[in-house]
């Protein structure tokens, strides 16, 4: 009896250490957020650039004169939540292609994709993946241009998106935009 609990207890151990290794081999998984950003920063040789804590005050300030303002700003001000990593005057020169690849498969377990879109002429990549959150949807856009980069992730309700879902590529771009309105004043 105790050479059984024995082996039952040394294949559950090598199947710990077998998910651990395939954990650390794949690492998006809990926060897809910011492995997507590690994953363009090593797909790209390039670095995000962070946001001071005067910038987030100032997102909720913006946050709330969106909401006041009303109108497709009110709609993603509502959105609750927003997590923003901005690349700023670097080169995004790579496979298009390859790089598709590599975040479909990273982003495969948990996510939706929504819209991908790739522009060989403008080398312009914008990428928005869908999930459920409890009551809510997370959104991730990511978008690359040829120097400038941007992710960003918002929780949305049903109704706001369901607006994304009418015009998916501009209301994308307007989540990217509010999300960086303080970045450019």
């Amino acid at each position: 009896m105790s050479t059984i609990r024995t082996l039952i207890v040394a294949l559950v151990l090598l199947c710990l250490t077998c998910v651990n290794v395939v954990h650390a081999m794949f690492p998006v998984g809990g926060d897809d957020f910011n492995s997507v950003v590690k994953m363009i920063e090593q797909f790209y040789g390039v670095k995000h650039t962070g946001i001071p804590f005067l910038a987030k005050a100032g997102m909720k300030v913006a946050r709330t004169a969106a909401r006041i303002k009303g109108g497709t700003a009110r709609h993603i001000a509502e959105a609750g939540s927003v997590k923003l990593a901005v690349f700023e005057n670097q080169e995004f020169n790579g496979e298009f292609i390859k790089f598709r690849n590599a975040l479909n498969a990273a982003l495969n377990q948990t996510w939706q994709p929504l819209i991908q879109t790739l522009s060989a002429t403008d080398e312009e990549q914008t990428y928005i993946f869908l999930r459920e959150a409890g009551e809510k949807f997370n959104v991730l856009v990511i978008t690359i241009e040829p120097r400038d980069a941007t992710v960003v992730q918002v929780n949305l309700s049903p109704k706001n998106l369901a607006l994304l879902l009418k015009d998916p590529e501009g209301t994308g771009k307007a989540i990217t935009e509010e999300a960086t309105l303080i970045d450019q004043e």
